[in-house]
């Protein structure tokens, strides 16, 4: 026992500090920032932070992509913390040494317009309303400063962290290491039972087929899946012949494909683009807070010349600035179409069913289609921060809603002249929406939305939060649940996976573990495209916004994205009585949002464990939101939550009236200046009105 002491001593002096870590600090003095206890021979140790920034970004040391002129400026204040002070920043945007704009350090925050009307007192002014302990303190490029309400208290206050020192930059190597530890047992637990239950499903299904046909097999879906398999065959061999003769047999095919033969699995929206005759450029975009989003433009090269990629950097932090790209008029004007992809995943989960994926089926039908991806994304990229400062994941769903999507509405109504844009979002893309339209985060985007088509809306909670894995993860405090999962990445060790992985034995496994944890079916999928699906998941997402979805203060134990329990609890006795006809029924006025909000179009998986679709509908036809006019809304029964992309049948039951929606709430100054989309009928009003 006495020979183990010294390993005993240094093992405590770790793992004492790095829990201690997790309680909640002592209250500060003004200018003074914590530090947490740290043993003095790890303090002597403190210079091998020197090499973090050389590792690899997955494997718990790593950085991130830095950009600008003087990537590791540490000593500004950290973002979202209580107070922020913010220098002007020049507009226009600086022009760099080879004549492009400039990233500029994103720590201004910009109104996106007049606010006017009755909720003018309640709208915010740009992002005022992201919420700190005691209110945030923002400046804006005028120099005026504003502090923001109270905190929500669905977006309790983030936790704040100061410039890294070499003392600090050691403590957080040591909680990456340890919850790197924690959190890879966590995933192969996940792992192991995601097998467990594949494996006693396969023994289930084989009696079921020894004793005679399996209940309730959609048959009519097997047998699309059979004839999609005999026609993508018969393509791929088509292709090779092509290119072995050296010869173009395409005739009259308006999108010729560009790629062909055997799919190779890649994450490469580009390259499914091809294979299907379009293609795809990048664009880079910084909010306001300082990080860079990645945004894809659908094109059919037929049609549209890329841009060059000077023309495609980020243009700064600034947010509708009434300019125009001088390059729009260029190209035949096309409706912009933004879309918003879910919870761990890319923008290429609307892109995995080769013409039957959503975005492509958009782009050919006429509209132009625009992918929009979340901060971090497939690789994480900030104006000034590394992946090994806390403060570059000190973000949840709120920042995702208030900063994001303005930054990519925003640029994409710069790069296409026009005033507004129709935006398509899935589940946790929805979320974002529903939450920056709110009257008191930032109502200003509604006015540059014509229309808000929602794909399994993620609003209230489904049953599958009170599975037990669930439960266990709300019960526990937020501490632990820092413990296990860092202040950084969740579990970025998945990323690693994912690129190390053979990509068809990574798509099962990706199919295993989300349909075990979710309890989601395929049999409704083209099962032969199921591990492409899998391709663009998961991607990086903080642990701070898994704790939002996950944990008990949030959405997991409220239930849902804007309003506490108590609220909806006492909403759902009001409304009950009021079905019951009783007279004294009152109805207290919580109504989310404002007149600035833009129409909403609904598609919700009746089969959906997760959310819960048709509680949202229920409250926006109950009057619940008088300014909301909701001009589409569907349930579908028999769908689960992605089914609404990628069943087989989803072009029919979802795409085509995404498509007309589109089209019939599109602004009337558009329409003069756009193409019809093909297949969009026009009512007898529309036709006389196009005819005269």
């Amino acid at each position: 026992m006495a020979a183990l002491r010294p390993q005993i001593v240094c093992f405590a002096s770790i793992v004492i500090p790095y829990f201690l870590s997790f309680l909640p600090p002592p209250p500060l003095r003004e200018n003074e920032v914590l530090s947490l206890p740290l043993p003095l021979w790890l303090r002597d140790c403190a210079l091998i932070t020197m090499f973090i920034s050389d590792c690899d970004p997955d494997e718990g040391l790593s950085t991130s992509v830095a950009r600008g002129p003087d990537p590791r400026v540490f000593d500004k204040p950290p973002y979202f913390d209580t107070t922020i002070q913010v220098d002007s920043i020049e507009s226009p945007p600086a022009l760099d040494s080879d004549g492009g704009p400039s990233l500029q350090k994103g720590y201004e925050l910009q109104d996106l317009g007049p606010v006017v009307g009755e909720d003018q007192g309640n709208a915010s002014t740009g992002t005022e309303r992201l919420l700190g302990e005691e209110g945030l303190s923002w400046k804006n490029q005028q120099g005026t400063s504003f502090t923001a309400n109270a905190a929500h208290p669905l977006f309790p206050p983030l936790p704040s962290y100061g410039p890294p020192s070499l003392i600090s930059s050691v403590q957080y190597l040591i909680i990456r290491c340890v919850s790197f530890v924690l959190s890879l047992v966590f995933l192969s637990t996940v792992i192991l039972g995601a097998l467990v239950h594949t494996a006693s499903a396969s023994v289930s299904d084989l009696r079921h087929k020894l004793g005679g046909p399996a209940p309730n097999t959609p048959s009519r879906f097997d047998e699309e899946e059979r004839s999609r398999r005999v026609e993508r065959n018969q393509a791929s061999r088509r292709w090779s012949y092509r290119q072995e003769k050296e010869v173009n047999e395409e005739g009259l095919d308006e999108c010729p494909p560009l790629e062909g033969g055997k799919d190779p699995i890649v994450c490469d929206v580009a390259y499914y683009a091809r294979r299907v005759g379009l293609d795809v450029e990048t664009f880079k975009v910084q909010t306001e807070d300082g990080f860079v989003l990645t945004l894809w433009h659908v094109y059919n090269p037929q049609e549209y010349t890329p841009l060059p990629p000077k023309a495609r950097r980020p243009r700064g932090p600034h947010v509708f600035g009434g300019q125009k790209n001088p390059e729009t008029s260029r190209a035949p004007r096309k409706y912009p179409v933004l879309l918003i992809h879910g919870l761990l995943q890319s923008a290429g989960a609307f892109c995995a069913n080769d013409d039957d994926s959503l975005a492509f089926f958009l782009c050919k039908s006429g509209y132009d289609v625009w992918l929009g991806n979340n901060r971090c994304g497939m690789v994480p990229e900030h104006t000034t921060l590394f992946q090994s400062d806390p403060r570059m994941w000190a973000w949840n769903i709120q920042q995702m809603g208030v900063l994001d999507l303005p930054a990519l509405v925003s640029r994409v109504l710069f790069e296409t002249g026009f005033d507004k844009l129709g935006l398509v979002c899935h589940s946790q893309g929805s979320a974002e929406t529903f939450i920056a339209l709110a009257k008191d985060q930032r109502p200003e985007l509604g006015e540059r939305i014509s229309v808000f088509c929602a794909l399994a809306p993620a609003v209230y909670a489904g049953p599958l939060v009170e599975r037990v894995y669930f439960r266990f993860m709300r019960m526990i405090p937020p501490f632990v649940f820092r413990a296990f999962f860092g202040i950084h990445a969740f579990i970025p060790f998945m990323m690693t996976v994912h690129r190390r992985l053979q990509p068809r034995i990574y798509g099962t496994l990706g199919y295993y573990v989300f349909s075990f944890l979710f309890g989601w079916k395929d049999a409704r999928w083209d099962r032969a495209l199921r591990d492409r699906m899998f391709q663009f998941a998961p991607v990086y997402v903080s642990a701070e916004a898994m704790r939002w979805w996950l944990g008990g203060e949030c959405f997991a134990h409220q239930k849902c994205i804007l309003a506490p329990r108590e609220v909806t609890l006492a909403e759902a006795e009001e409304d009950h009585r009021g079905e019951r006809g009783h007279a004294d029924a009152l109805r207290s006025d919580t109504a989310w949002y404002g007149p600035q909000a833009p129409p909403f179009a609904l598609w919700i998986a009746g089969s959906d464990g997760l959310v819960d679709g048709q509680r949202l509908l229920h409250r926006l036809q109950n009057g619940r939101e008088p300014h909301v006019r909701v001009v589409h809304a569907k349930v579908i029964e028999e769908y689960e939550h992605l089914d609404v992309l990628w069943a087989m049948d989803a072009i029919d039951q979802v795409g085509q009236e995404v498509r007309q929606v589109l089209w019939q709430t599109m602004p009337q100054e558009a329409r003069t200046v756009c193409r019809m989309p093909r297949g969009v009928w026009l009512s007898p009003d529309e036709s006389w009105t196009m005819t005269t």
